[in-house]
């Protein structure tokens, strides 16, 4: 009889927030492996990725948008900050794939149905980027943040709505999670403390082994409440 269990504890969905779900291993590694290939697709253009800068420092994570450009504190439809070309269109696949994740975060059918994801922010972090605790509020909509993880896992911090101190919850984010935040939860501040690398796994297009460089990838989801 042995004192310690060599199999994983099981990952099973959590709530850290009122309104907010972290879902284990939403995605399978095919559909990673295909958003994987859809990233690369949109960071030859005609916006590449790019690291934007806040108050003059750059950041560490790498960003390619799609529907609306997103550049610190305002969106745009050109790239201003970039080349002034027109990002993207958000495809609907992607919408689709949205509604179906607040679904299965438990919000109601209707908030499923009238979610409409105007832009989609897709970020690449290597094994040193990080992201600052920070709140989601350049949109002008309070529709909930659909939040996908592929490749190697990170330390995601998600706090509260008054400040970026305790209390907060450190959740591990691997290949294929889904985290979904919305209604009191929505302007909560949260961040990436740390990636740990060489934890891809095999197959969802991020691993040294599919022969792919390293990473991890952050599609994020949102209504910007903005016309044009």
């Amino acid at each position: 009889m042995t004192l310690f269990s060599l199999e994983p504890e099981p990952r099973v969905p959590i709530s850290p927030g009122p309104d907010a779900m972290h879902v284990p291993g939403w995605l399978t590694l095919e559909q990673q492996k295909w958003i994987v290939e859809q990233f690369r697709e949109w960071t030859r253009g005609p916006v590449p990725i790019r690291a934007a800068k806040v108050r003059g420092h750059e950041m560490s994570v790498k960003t390619v948008c799609l529907g609306w450009h997103w550049q610190p504190y305002k969106y745009t439809r050109e790239a201003t900050d970039v080349n002034g070309a027109r990002v993207l269109p958000v495809p609907d696949w992607m919408v689709e794939l949205g509604r179906r994740a607040l679904r299965e975060a438990g919000y109601s059918e209707e908030q499923a149905s009238d979610y409409k994801p105007d832009t989609v922010l897709a970020n690449f972090y290597d094994e040193s980027a990080r992201m600052g605790m920070h709140q989601d509020k350049d949109e002008r909509s309070n529709a909930p943040i659909v939040s996908l993880s592929i490749g190697d896992s990170c330390t995601f911090r998600f706090g509260n709505t008054e400040n970026r101190n305790k209390p907060y919850t450190d959740l591990v984010l691997e290949s294929g999670d889904l985290f979904v935040f919305g209604g009191a939860s929505r302007l909560a501040y949260h961040g990436v403390t740390r990636v740990h690398p060489g934890t891809a796994p095999e197959g969802c297009g991020l691993d040294p082994a599919d022969g792919q460089s390293a990473g991890r990838i952050n599609i994020t989801m949102r209504m910007t409440g903005l016309n044009g």
